[in-house]
């Protein structure tokens, strides 16, 4: 192993635990699946860690799967030197140490290239092979960042034909294995075993297997049809062994066990050092399955194979069946045979066999074969659910779906849930037999973390987005088990409301839409899209700024305020959405909307009817208070758990908020401070821009939503940015005369920070740049200056004040103190109506009132009223009165 290597997997395995080497073997690390003090491997030549408990977990990891880092920068870590001017370096070392070839064997079989791709203008090197007039190759370099891992390169279509090792001579071997790939084939060579590669599973070649047929005459031969042991593979198996024995084959199969969430083919397999006899003999066995023509044959293969087993289940052309042997039966009949002479030229295994067809009995339990795929578990409610898949002997699809832990308890409830979940599954088995089947398939069963939400999981640093999730820019779709297999992670959300469709075909991501946006609604286009852009990293920023602001999106009836934020919406792959409407929720409601969500905005639209002039008593109010500690990330709401106990549930709140509306907030300063603002209205609109805003409304999520994979994909770049401009923003702001609140420069600062991240993802010019800084610059002068005013509730009621208390009719303020005012609330009313004065509900006026600065609020409390015996109608009969105080303006 090479010295710098083995250095840096021996400080990596330093994770697992390992007692100090003793004897050249690391013994005593703790085993990833069972978590037991078994795990064990080479010191000096550390490829392989196994589990000690065979019969318990028995588990085999390879540091390359381990550690996949340290094997994707080939040309980087081995390169051609003046004492070693090997061009072929970084193909040798990755067929040696990444492959496990022996390089005698494989040399001049392929030779080191390179590939680069034009439109991420990003290259690797590769390993090619000839194929034909053609080429394969396999990229080596990091190919996580490549739509593929390898290149095809036909010089005229392959089908019909096979790759074969340069070594092999088909024509002297009595048996062909036929396999997907050039590195399985590869590896089976190693062992002695003649393999030539398909390329693909659904390649039959027909025109190699006529010419092989011509050139070999008489001579026996067998194929082996050893694909990959996924559906794909095993389905072209059998459609093959059918089309080959009709042509005159004499064919058998070969078949890998699957388990967990490790795909092995046959180069992992010869790296495990799994290929011996015996090995070849299982995968043999395991071929033989696979390929039986009834259920009958099937079950008396497994019989002679485990040779223990009086009763066991197995599946058959997606049906479940149950084998019983009757002993009784069985030695009737070996005794006859012992007693016949018709059976003396059989085997011992034949007689078996004979024996077996004549005592057995093989039931159908199911007419569908349900398999139990993974476990599943909410760890903040404690539920918790079995994932399995249930297929069916008809063209129908296969059904997935969960089994709480009562629903297997017993075959009646199996029974129910089964036909519940799908159309006409049948399980007629018993209980024993279901314990059985359970027993075997649940053993060990995989773990599948969850999150309740869509968006971005901070503890597992993953975007899980609909059916395609990003990890530290590495882009995974869902696979056919409903979850994503990351590396070490595997990952599913368990959210239904939220629905996010993503085109991953770069080729179809339109980049257009950025100049349509400027011309429909120019700097603030953008400025609400940073916003937007900079919610996908709302967690992030939040962790290491501890805040993230709220945008508000107000204006004009017809101002576009829709249209932007449903294209936004677009972006990320949500059509025909804009958002919800809080007045209209109750508060568990509210807040399942904002614990859905993580790293996606959360919009709130059309929550201000009570400033629509007409009378909304019976609409609720949403108070906006409730949002405060959302800024921070924390939870807008708790709710008590159903445990007996004293705990709580209380989801952190992990999304941005945007608030929608045709009129400002009316809110707190802590609230309006949280903000950063946009202001649409209708004087800016061109016949241009509305021709844009046309454009932008009939694109649809197909064209768009590749911006959400460019800019998670970016993340780390994203990140760096935010965090060195932040600070730098903010000395910026702090530093103007029209930004005094240090919350308010803050959220600015951030906002100018990730407008310069979004350079990273999308094309701006310099106009648009300077635009958009200047945008925001603004938002932050006007936001102070917002702060700075009394809430506009608070001015009507002061204008009304100074109205009805001028002049003549000074008969509101209750002070004696000339440097303060007094003023009870009900009388302002009653005043008020009587004068025909429109003034704000007092119940608005409550929550508002306590924040006026132009005369600023000192206490709610009982004055000697100096309306006391003046002539006024509406003096007060009695000298004392509960009164709003405030301190006069100077």
């Amino acid at each position: 192993m090479d010295a710098s290597l083995h250095k840096e997997i021996t400080t990596r395995l330093a994770e697992f635990k390992f007692k100090p080497e003793k004897s050249g073997m690391l013994r005593g690390g703790v085993c990833p699946s069972c978590q037991k003090k078994e795990l064990y491997t080479n010191a000096d030549h550390p490829w392989i860690l196994r589990c000690g408990r065979l019969n318990n977990c028995g588990e085999v990891y390879h540091v390359k799967e381990l550690y996949p880092d340290l094997f994707d920068k080939w040309s980087e870590r081995y390169q051609a030197t003046p004492e070693n001017p090997n061009p072929h370096a970084a193909a040798d070392a990755y067929m040696k140490i990444g492959r496990g070839f022996d390089l005698a064997k494989v040399q001049g079989m392929y030779t080191q290239e390179n590939y680069y791709d034009s439109q991420l203008r990003i290259g690797s090197a590769t390993v090619r092979f000839p194929l034909g007039s053609g080429y394969w190759e396999r990229l080596i370099d990091q190919p996580h960042r490549f739509s593929k891992k390898a290149n095809f390169k036909y010089g005229m279509s392959y089908y019909g034909s096979w790759w074969k090792p340069d070594n092999v001579v088909l024509q002297a071997v009595k048996e062909i294995w036929l396999v997907e790939g050039i590195f399985d084939a590869l590896a089976l060579m190693h062992v002695g075993i003649a393999a030539v590669a398909l390329m693909s599973c659904n390649n039959y070649p027909e025109e190699a297997l006529r010419l092989l047929q011509a050139a070999r005459g008489d001579q026996e031969c067998t194929l082996v049809w050893a694909l990959d042991g996924d559906s794909a593979g095993r389905n072209f198996t059998k459609k093959h062994v059918e089309k080959a024995r009709a042509a005159g084959w004499t064919c058998a199969a070969a078949q890998i066990p699957q388990r967990g969430k490790a795909k092995l083919d046959w180069n992992d397999v010869f790296q495990r050092d799994a290929l011996s006899e015996n090995d070849i003999e299982n995968y043999r066995y395991h071929g033989a399955l696979l390929i039986a023509k009834t259920a009958s044959e099937k079950a008396i293969l497994m019989y002679m194979h485990h040779g223990d087993q009086g009763e066991f289940y197995f599946d058959f052309g997606n049906r479940l069946y149950w084998f019983r042997l009757d002993l009784e039966q069985y030695n009737k009949v070996r005794q006859e045979q012992e007693n016949s002479g018709e059976y003396a030229n059989l085997s011992e295994y034949a007689l078996r066999e004979a024996a077996l067809l004549q005592s057995n009995t093989v039931r159908q339990i199911a007419n569908c074969n349900p398999t139990a795929l993974y476990f599943q578990e909410n760890v903040i409610t404690g539920e918790s659910w079995y994932y399995f898949r249930v297929e069916f002997p008809h063209d129908g699809k296969a059904v997935k779906n969960t089994f709480t832990a009562s629903q297997i308890s017993s075959s009646a409830e199996f029974k129910k849930r089964l036909l519940g979940m799908a159309a006409g599954a049948m399980f007629s088995g018993s209980s024993l037999q279901l314990d059985r089947i359970l027993a075997d398939q649940l053993y060990n069963i995989q773990r599948v973390d969850t999150i309740d939400y869509i968006g971005y999981s901070i503890e597992h640093g993953c975007y899980v987005l609909g059916d395609v999730a990003m990890k530290d820019g590495v882009m995974a779709e869902i696979n056919g088990e409903d979850f994503f297999d990351i590396g070490k992670l595997s990952i599913k959300s368990l959210n239904k409301s939220v629905h996010l469709t993503i085109n991953r075909d770069r080729d179809e991501y339109r980049t257009d839409w950025v100049n349509l946006l400027w011309t429909a609604f120019g700097a603030k286009g953008l400025a609400a899209l940073t916003f937007w852009f900079g919610s996908l990293f709302a967690e992030q920023i939040r962790a290491a700024q501890s805040s993230y602001p709220f945008l508000e999106v107000v204006g004009e009836a017809g101002a576009g305020k829709s249209t932007l934020i449903e294209f936004l919406w677009k972006l990320f792959g949500r059509n025909g959405y804009e958002g919800f409407d809080p007045s209209k929720s109750s508060l568990a409601a509210r807040a399942r909307n904002f614990s859905q969500v993580s790293c996606l905005p959360v919009v709130l639209i059309e929550s201000d009817r009570e400033r629509m002039g007409e009378d909304k008593s019976h609409i609720k109010s949403f108070d906006w208070d409730e949002l405060k500690t959302a800024y921070n990330g924390r939870s807008t709401r708790a709710r008590g758990m159903a445990t007996g106990g004293n705990e709580t549930y209380e989801p952190p709140f992990r999304g941005a908020i945007v608030i929608s509306q045709n009129n400002p907030v009316n809110a707190s300063e802590a609230i309006l401070s949280r903000i950063v603002h946009l202001y649409f209205d209708r004087s800016t609109q061109t016949a241009a821009s509305g021709e844009a805003a046309d454009k932008l409304k009939y694109l649809s999520g197909e064209e768009v939503s590749g911006f959400i994979l460019a800019a998670t994909k970016h993340e780390k770049a994203i990140m760096a940015e935010i965090k060195q401009k932040t600070p730098l923003y903010l000395k910026e702001l702090r530093a103007s005369p029209h930004v005094k609140m240090p919350r308010i420069a803050e959220t600015h600062a951030q906002m100018l920070a990730i407008a310069d991240a979004l350079s990273l993802v999308i094309k701006l010019t310099v106009e648009q740049k300077a635009a958009l800084k200047a945008q925001i610059i603004a938002m932050a002068g006007e936001r102070q200056q917002v702060i700075n005013n009394d809430h506009v509730l608070v001015q009507e009621f002061w204008e009304a004040f100074d109205y009805l208390d001028g002049g003549d009719m000074a008969i509101l303020n209750h002070s004696r103190d000339p440097g303060l005012i007094a003023v009870n609330l009900n009388h302002f009313l009653q005043v008020a109506t009587e004068r025909r004065q429109q003034v704000p509900p007092l119940r608005d006026l409550k929550k508002v009132l306590k924040t006026s600065s132009r005369r600023k609020f000192v206490d709610v409390k009982v004055v000697n009223s100096a309306l006391r015996g003046t002539q006024s109608p509406l003096a007060t009969p009695s000298g004392s009165m509960k009164c709003w105080v405030f301190q006069r303006e100077k």
